[in-house]
């Protein structure tokens, strides 16, 4: 059972920088993509950043191209979501997700987070 814990959340001003992080509990496959999909209130489930484990290739949502970077780090099993020059619409709860198919379809993966809170209010 593979297990995906995200921590870094928190509350923050517009303009600020938060790092998000997920800790996997088993090594990926070879062909593992992971996620970062949010949820604000009221509102379904949105695709953030996508990350192929093996080669790294990402795809990003328009919505935080050029703010938001996702990244992994093989040794530890850990992905991370630098965002930086948050909005007030970026208040959500972000899940990290891994699946293996290249999508940004949250229906496609397997395994998700509990999430974590970000708020961002001035």
């Amino acid at each position: 059972q593979v297990q995906l814990v995200e921590s870094g959340g928190g509350s923050v001003q517009p303009g600020d920088s938060l790092r998000l992080s997920c800790a996997a509990s088993a090594r990926p496959f070879s062909n593992s993509v992971f996620s970062w999909f949010r949820q604000a209130p009221g509102k379904e489930r949105e695709f953030v950043a996508l990350i192929r484990w093996h080669g790294g290739s990402a795809l990003y949502a328009d919505s935080v191209k050029g703010r938001f970077t996702i990244s992994r780090d093989n040794p530890t099993n850990i992905l991370y979501l630098q965002m930086n020059s948050l909005k007030a619409e970026d208040t959500a709860v972000y899940y990290c997700a891994r699946g293996s198919e290249y999508t940004s379809v949250p229906e496609a993966y397997e395994y998700w987070g509990q999430g974590t809170q970000v708020t961002v209010a001035s």
